[in-house]
Formats: C-alpha cells, sequence, structure tokens
C-alpha cells in the first residue's frame, strides 16, 4: 500500500474543513439573525445535538475508532479488508435502524434529558416535535463516518472532507427558500436535517464504490473479525458515553438561563472552527497512519508522525485559543449582532467563547494524544481518563452554576478538557519511542508560545484602537479584518524571526509522507 502522506492530509482535510465551517458561519449568522436566541432557535439547537450525539457516540467517537485501526492494519497485510466493511457496515446499519426507531418514540424523555429547564414552556414541545423529524439524521450520518473511515485509510481524504460542506450548503438553500416561499423557519431546518443526512450518505456511498468498497447491507453476521471490533470498541462506546454526559450536563446547566442554550452553541460554532480545521484534519489522518506504521514495525516513522501531529496543532491552535480570548466580543458581535439577536446575546456569546477558548489546545491534543491508544487497540484506558473528566466536568458545572450560571458549563468544558490531557499523556510513558517528544518539538513549543503571546498583546491594542468601527454597519466586517490580517501577520512574522515554524517543515514533512 501506498504510504500516506501527512502533510497532504493534514492540508486537504484541514482545506475542505475550513471551507465547512466557512459554510457553517453562514448557516449560523443565518440562523441567528432569522430566529436570534429564541424558543424556536433554542429547541431546534436541542432537537439536532440528539442525533449529533448520538453519532458521536455511535460512529466517530467510538465505532470509528475500532473499526480504521483494523481496518487500516488488513489493507496492510493485505486481508479480507473489503469484507470485513461489508460485515461491519451491515452490522452497524442494523443497529441504528433499530436505535432511530427506539430513538424517536422516546423523543419526550431525551429532550427531557437535555434540556429539563424547557418543561412548561413552547420550547419543550417544539424541541421534541423537530426532534422526532431530525433523529433519523444519526442513520445515515454515522453510516457515512464508516465510509469515511473506508476512504482515509486509502489516503482518500478529499470526498469525506466535503460531506459537511454539503450538509451546510443544504441548510443555507433551504432558509433562504423558507425566507422566500413563507415557510416555517423551525419546521424548514428540521425537516433540512434528514435530507442533508440522505445526500451526504448517497454522496459518500458512491465515492467509496469508485474507490473498489461498494458496501451493500444483508443481514448482519456475527464473524470473529466483527466479535473482536465489538470488544475493543465498548470501551470506547462508553468513553463516548462519557463525552455526552457532559455535554449532557452543560445544556441541563444553560437550559434554565433563558438563551443560554443559543449562546452556547453560537460560541461552541466559533471555537469548533480552529478545533475542526486543526483537529479533525489530525485526527482523521493520524489515526490510520499509525496504525499501519505499528503494523509494519516502524517505530521511527511512528514518532516522526506524532511529534510533527503535536507540533502542527500546537502551531496553529495556541495562537487561535489567544485571539478566542482576546477578540470574543469583536467576534460575536459582527458576526452575529444583527435581526432578532442582540447586544446581550453578543456580549453572552463572547464570554462562552473567550471560556471555550481556553481549552482549545487541549481538545486539539486530544486528536494527537488519543491515536496512540487506538492504533495499539487499546480503547479501555481513554475510557478510564474520559471517566475522570467527566466526574471532574460534573462537579464544576453543577457546583459552580449557582455563582456563574450558563458560564459554568463553558469552563468546566475547558477544565475537564485539559484534565483529560495531562491522563492521555501520563499514559503514554510505557509506549516506547513512539509517544516521545523529539527535540525539535522541544525547542519550537516555547517559540510557539512566545509568537502568540506577542500576538494576542497586539490583537488587544488592536481592537482598542478599532473598537467605535467594529460596532458601526458600514465598517464592521474592514474592522474586523483588519483585526484578524494583525494577528496573523504578527503571530507569522514573529514565529518566522525566531524560529517556531519554517515553510521548508511542510515540504520536507510531505517528503517524509
Amino acid at each position: 500500500m501506498k504510504p500516506i502522506s501527512l502533510a497532504r492530509g493534514f492540508l486537504t482535510v484541514g482545506g475542505w474543513t475550513l471551507v465547512s465551517r466557512g459554510a457553517g458561519f453562514a448557516r449560523d449568522m443565518m440562523m441567528a439573525a432569522y430566529l436570534g436566541a429564541g424558543p424556536v432557535a433554542e429547541a431546534f439547537l436541542i432537537a439536532f445535538s440528539l442525533p449529533n450525539m448520538f453519532r458521536r457516540f455511535f460512529a466517530e467517537g467510538a465505532f470509528n475508532m475500532a473499526f480504521v485501526p483494523m481496518f487500516a492494519k488488513k489493507l496492510e497485510g493485505g486481508e479480507d479488508a473489503q469484507g470485513f466493511a461489508r460485515d461491519a457496515f451491515s452490522g452497524l446499519a442494523g443497529v441504528l435502524v433499530a436505535f432511530t426507531l427506539l430513538g424517536t418514540l422516546a423523543m419526550p424523555w431525551l429532550v427531557l434529558a437535555m434540556a429539563s429547564g424547557f418543561v412548561g414552556d413552547a420550547r419543550f414541545d417544539l424541541a421534541v416535535d423537530f426532534g422526532q423529524i431530525a433523529f433519523s439524521y444519526i442513520l445515515f450520518i454515522s453510516l457515512v463516518a464508516l465510509l469515511s473511515g473506508v476512504l482515509n485509510a486509502f489516503g482518500r481524504f478529499t470526498e469525506a472532507s466535503f460531506v459537511p460542506v454539503l450538509m451546510n450548503l443544504m441548510f443555507i438553500a433551504a432558509m433562504l427558500l423558507a425566507d422566500r416561499l413563507g415557510w416555517d423557519m423551525g419546521y424548514t431546518l428540521a425537516w433540512t436535517v434528514p435530507v442533508t443526512g440522505l445526500a451526504q450518505f448517497l454522496f459518500t456511498w458512491i465515492a467509496a464504490s469508485r474507490a473498489g468498497f461498494t458496501l451493500w447491507p444483508h443481514l448482519p453476521r456475527l464473524t470473529p473479525d466483527l466479535k473482536r471490533l465489538a470488544v475493543i470498541a465498548a470501551p470506547a462506546v462508553l468513553a463516548g458515553g462519557v463525552v455526552q454526559v457532559n455535554l449532557l450536563v452543560g445544556r441541563q446547566v444553560a437550559s434554565f438561563t433563558e438563551g443560554a442554550v443559543a449562546w452556547l452553541s453560537y460560541a461552541d460554532r466559533l471555537y469548533q472552527l480552529p478545533l475542526g480545521v486543526v483537529g479533525i484534519a489530525i485526527g482523521t489522518v493520524l489515526l490510520p497512519d499509525l496504525s499501519r506504521r505499528l503494523r509494519a514495525g516502524d517505530d521511527s516513522g511512528s514518532r516522526a508522525s506524532f511529534n510533527r501531529g503535536a507540533e502542527f496543532a500546537l502551531m496553529l491552535t495556541i495562537p487561535a485559543a489567544v485571539a478566542l480570548v482576546v477578540i470574543a466580543l469583536p467576534l460575536t458581535q459582527v458576526l452575529f449582532q444583527r435581526g432578532a439577536f442582540g447586544d446581550l446575546d453578543a456580549t453572552n456569546t463572547a464570554l462562552a467563547l473567550a471560556a471555550y477558548g481556553v481549552g482549545l489546545p487541549a481538545f486539539v491534543l486530544h486528536k494527537v494524544l488519543q491515536p496512540l491508544y487506538y492504533a495499539r487497540e487499546d480503547t479501555r484506558r481513554p475510557f478510564h481518563y474520559a471517566v475522570v473528566s467527566m466526574v471532574v466536568n460534573v462537579g464544576f458545572a453543577v457546583g459552580l452554576m449557582p455563582v456563574m450560571g450558563f458560564m459554568a458549563a463553558a469552563l468546566a468544558t475547558s477544565v475537564a478538557g485539559w484534565v483529560m490531557v495531562w491522563q492521555l499523556w501520563a499514559g503514554t510513558r510505557g509506549m516506547g519511542d513512539a509517544s516521545r517528544l523529539d527535540d525539535r518539538f522541544r525547542a519550537r513549543l516555547p517559540r510557539i508560545l512566545l509568537a502568540a503571546g506577542v500576538m494576542g498583546g497586539v490583537l488587544w491594542a488592536a481592537g482598542q484602537a478599532l473598537g467605535p468601527f467594529l460596532i458601526q454597519h458600514g465598517w464592521r466586517y474592514p474592522a474586523l479584518a483588519a483585526l484578524v490580517a494583525a494577528g496573523i501577520v504578527t503571530y507569522f512574522g514573529v514565529g518566522a524571526v525566531i524560529g517556531a515554524f519554517r515553510l521548508s517543515d511542510l515540504r520536507s514533512l510531505r517528503r517524509r509522507g
């Protein structure tokens, strides 16, 4: 098998994810303008979060973490990878059909578990209606995740990375049609969810077929490989459940403050931009690459992959985290404050964004450190670490809710994220050379921190100078663009001068990949 090019993979996935996040911003800006942070917006956001929550539980956060290493190793070893993928596809589809029916029937209880603060007002009934319409999305998107894993193991990242772009474009088109034709915006958004899921599935299925893997569902059968897959996936599924408990706690805390569910959701969209562009790119590329290198006994290549992934991650996410904290308010004012989304909404969204920003590097480091475990088919220790992080998250969010209100949920997420990083890093000590930091990484990390600190100071000063323009309708976008440009130029200029990174690094990494 041809080895995966790390640099090309990072840039391909990251580039398409950037396009997707840009389309997602346009989607959320339109949603904020049409619905603000009102009851329809909150009801839809809760309803949409339910299939996405279980998607991470079943597919991306659990099933694929076990499936991708096994599938990649079968490809590397010349075994029956297609038969294994076909059996996994049918088994997952069978479980998902049953779960979709059960979840749709149990929607009032699911909404109650997500947002008990909705009980007694219109938000609850709307969320149940929207949720019953949208829940079938989990069936399609979970199968998309498996098909994407197949494509990624071949080093074909473009097709799978385009899938989220397709979703956001369909949402934008649906809102434009609803506005023009007078459709109810909330129900339009709800019905768009399963339609996008079907479109994403068909697109990915066709892409996998063109790669030589046409997966038709059949009656599931429990083969020895599927038994092993289930054994490996079980702790990852439990770990995914722990992560979703953290989400439930955050939503519950927010649901008792009117508008807070929307504030946290819009803040989440902003901090998901760097997290998605960098974190998803690294997690998508690093896992199959490490799995195949470990199968081939390439310890030095595994170490290089890990270190360059960590370096690439921190080079981009540390400055992004500083920016999200320093210019949180200008970002939310310019991007969201219009129509039904007022000044109070922008201010509270900015507070949540700054709290999330503190944890941004931690969540990207999860994507770097977890493949070290999953590539070895070790899903048990990440589960144990996730339980500890869950306890920290619940204790922080619930304990500080009377003092901080909805902000406790956002800060708890970041604190728990850093606790998880510490545990993952401590657990790699017995993994040998593949998990050790090399001299280049040790030399560059302090320089990255210094460059990001200088950038933060420049952003703060520029924000003060541009403040009056950031709130003027005709100047807000040019002012924000100038603010962001000042940060980018400062960081990359200072970083290049002090040796935090070099452009030649990407070229050399591509040659090694």
